[in-house]
């Protein structure tokens, strides 16, 4: 039977590699200065606030739901309260390696950062579409690992929350910017995908599943492209200039429009095709992103 170890604290994740926890809610380590402490093996691990791992060297196999992920030296992964993570069988001799910056979300009470967290949505991304940062990035990256980990080292004082905090979001920001970088490096592959998101919102429509399945969502789509739901809406985002959702609606609206020159289709009836509930909330979004009613736009043309 697989069994699942909840890490409620930061501490739960050090001692387990038998590291000193530099404060209660946030620390910083270098991995390999750790020993794995194999008193207890899980199948899976559930964590409790976010983690933040750059890989390095060789060897490093991570499995998420039921896909195993031999990520790259120089990969940074996310993790946010709630996701589980399967670790498998670790034999006794694992060393770990690579660097770890670990935060608990009651860190970030009171600062800009706690309202603005969900900004940072590379957190809920899967582990296929971690990030590789170059060399150069890298060295960034521990750079401002280190200043957080040298102002948790030199003791506790009325300004050390701030500047640790204010580390973390620069950290985050930097982040951002690597991933608008990846997302240009793959702009052959996003474009695939963007074409197949395409046809498959045609053929939502064209096949009857809209009727059947109700307005198509973005997480249909994620799914369908073996992507999270997050993932898939920044690479729209980045490729189209609008939100997969936004994206998703004007799509609607065209094929609206070009049945509404049918007079034979009433408005009832182009709602239900196009999945909605409701023709009321139909009309509400054609007039929003049009500018007229559908009987209106109907009159016009």
């Amino acid at each position: 039977m697989s069994s699942t170890k909840d890490l409620i604290k930061v501490d739960d994740y050090c001692s387990k590699f038998n590291l000193s926890t530099l404060h209660p809610l946030v620390s910083v380590h270098d991995l390999s200065e750790g020993t794995l402490d194999g008193r207890e093996h899980a199948d899976a691990v559930r964590y409790h606030f976010y983690g933040i791992f750059l890989k390095q060297g060789e060897g490093c196999i991570l499995r998420y739901g039921r896909q195993n992920y031999d990520y790259q030296d120089g990969t940074l992964v996310f993790l946010a309260p709630g996701q589980v993570v399967h670790v498998g069988h670790i034999d006794k001799s694992f060393k770990p390696s690579g660097y770890a910056l670990l935060f608990h979300p009651d860190l970030l009470w009171g600062t800009h950062l706690g309202k603005t967290m969900t900004e940072y949505t590379f957190f809920s991304y899967q582990f296929h579409e971690a990030l590789h940062v170059s060399k150069k990035e890298r060295q960034l990256v521990l750079d401002l690992f280190d200043k957080i980990r040298i102002e948790l080292s030199q003791g506790i004082d009325k300004h050390s929350k701030e500047l640790v905090v204010a580390n973390i979001e620069l950290f985050l920001k930097y982040c951002m910017r690597f991933y608008d970088r990846q997302f240009i490096t793959r702009e052959k592959e996003n474009l695939g995908v963007i074409r197949r998101f395409e046809i498959s919102l045609n053929s939502y429509v064209q096949t009857g599943k809209a009727r059947e399945l109700g307005i198509p969502s973005v997480s249909y789509f994620a799914e369908e492209q073996k992507l999270s739901s997050n993932y898939f809406g920044d690479l729209v985002k980045k490729e189209t200039g609008k939100s997969a959702r936004d994206y998703i609606q004007t799509k609607l609206i065209d094929i609206a429009k070009e049945k509404i020159y049918d007079p034979d289709n009433t408005v009832s009836e182009i709602a239900y095709e196009l999945g909605f509930k409701y023709p009321q909330h139909f009309t509400r979004l054609f007039k929003q992103k049009v500018g007229y009613s559908p009987n209106e736009y109907r009159m016009l043309n």
